[in-house]
């Protein structure tokens, strides 16, 4: 079902097109991709920065994040510089289209911890003015009484973590926020920044029904402003909520129902003039998120901070060791992950089929110059049945789900990836064969 679809989009792996090393002495080196089938490395980047502290832990939250012991934000923000610099200059990219500051909780961070990553990209980077600059905010009265200052530090959209207008509901999740507080939260960011608020809201609460699930929306579209995001709560070994469930104390909605609430989220959205752009996020008057876009469409991207996650390089997790590190070397990449063609390809696979538009025969043929979409998927015969069925689209505009395919991608995933994954066998056996013939004795 599409729950895992939509969970993943909120902490996938995105591939990046730069690889790094670390020897003995911590020192990064790049490794020089030799093979022509691979994708040019582009001069530009997004670049994503992540503070792993919240105040408290979600119930239902397993992300990398920690309760700070003290405030070290001054040392955080150094370290931040830094690490930001250090990848910059090893990138050797030249351009950073748009910046999202996530965690954790960013909106703990004081706007000057802001303004002083933004200042060290600009020194090391061309950054336009009207490049997207994103902060997650979490909707209390402090993040509240702060927007303004973020936005002085250089922030021009917010991207803010309602969930839920049910008080109770909020208490189950272990929120620190109430409805009238994040409704007052989005009123005041909407003012700062008009049509560049984004709302995320969750589905499949515990005890949550389709019909309080679409007054709840419909409410909360009345007062939002012109991008939402949608994330289906899903139960992580080892929360608070994935215990009380295991002990019969919370009861979770049946995964028809909460299918079922998919779809009524679309069509609500889609009557309010929002469009679907991708698996969980809406937009209205072209207010997409360009960060996340360029993510899906396999761009490159540049993450700093502890615990940021790709398949290129993993970062150290616990901020007083990444802490540390970064003052010793500059960076704290652990270790590098050098993705294979297959690999790559799996990514922008999944990560396509993710928008609405899917993957178009331009933009695959910039990762498989040698292998189009036709080619790979078109004769397979279980990728004909998905066609014929109707939820999915191969056509002169590329490859794609329709409307009612996209509530079922997990379920397509798997055919999909096979069929790459054969296809991509088979070209390798018959370049391996004609090596073999050329090597052969005259």
């Amino acid at each position: 079902m599409i729950g895992h679809t939509l969970h993943a989009g909120r902490r996938a792996l995105y591939p990046g097109l730069r690889y790094f090393s670390e020897t003995p002495c911590g020192e990064i080196i790049e490794d020089v991709l030799e093979r022509t089938d691979y994708p040019r490395v582009t001069k530009q980047a997004s670049l994503y920065v992540h503070w792993p502290y919240c105040l408290r832990r979600c119930s239902y939250c397993n992300f990398n994040k920690y309760i700070p012991k003290d405030n070290n934000d001054h040392v955080m923000t150094e370290c931040l510089q830094r690490e930001t610099e250090t990848l910059l200059q090893l990138s050797q990219v030249s351009c950073i289209t748009s910046v999202f500051f996530g965690g954790g909780t960013p909106s703990l961070a004081h706007p000057s911890t802001i303004a002083a990553v933004l200042e060290t990209v600009s020194r090391r980077a061309y950054l336009s003015d009207k490049a997207e600059v994103t902060l997650e905010v979490n909707p209390t009265p402090a993040g509240k009484t702060k927007l303004e200052d973020f936005c002085r530090a250089g922030v021009n959209r917010f991207s803010i973590g309602v969930q839920s207008l049910k008080d109770e509901d909020l208490k189950i999740l272990g929120r620190d926020h109430s409805p009238h507080q994040a409704l007052q939260t989005v009123d005041e960011a909407r003012r700062l920044c008009p049509g560049r608020v984004s709302v995320d809201v969750m589905f499949g609460r515990p005890n949550q029904s389709v019909e309080s699930w679409e007054n709840e929306l419909s409410e909360l579209l009345t007062v939002c402003d012109d991008h939402v995001s949608l994330y289906q709560l899903t139960l992580e070994r080892g929360t608070q909520l994935f215990k009380q469930v295991r002990g019969g104390e919370v009861t979770m909605p049946a995964e028809d129902v909460t299918a079922e609430m998919y779809q009524c989220a679309r069509r609500t959205l889609q009557q309010h003039g929002f469009l679907q752009y991708e698996v969980s996020n809406f937009a209205r008057q072209n207010a997409v998120s360009h960060h996340n876009r360029s993510y899906w469409k396999g761009g490159q991207y540049i993450g700093v901070g502890p615990g940021v996650l790709r398949e290129a390089r993993t970062q150290t997790l616990e901020p007083d060791v990444w802490i540390r590190e970064v003052q010793q070397r500059g960076h704290a990449t652990r270790r590098r992950i050098q993705l294979s063609h297959l690999e790559l390809l799996e990514e922008v696979l999944v990560m396509g089929m993710r928008m609405t538009q899917g993957i178009n025969p331009k933009h695959w043929e910039s990762f498989s110059p040698h292998l189009g979409l036709h080619e790979v998927f078109g004769t397979s015969s279980d990728v004909q049945e998905l066609i014929r069925s109707g939820q999915l689209i191969l056509d002169d505009r590329g490859l794609r789900c329709s409307w009612d395919g996209l509530a079922l991608l997990d379920s397509m995933l798997p055919a999909l990836l096979v069929e790459l994954q054969r296809q991509m066998s088979q070209r390798d056996d018959r370049a391996d064969g004609r090596t073999k013939r050329s090597s052969d004795p005259q």
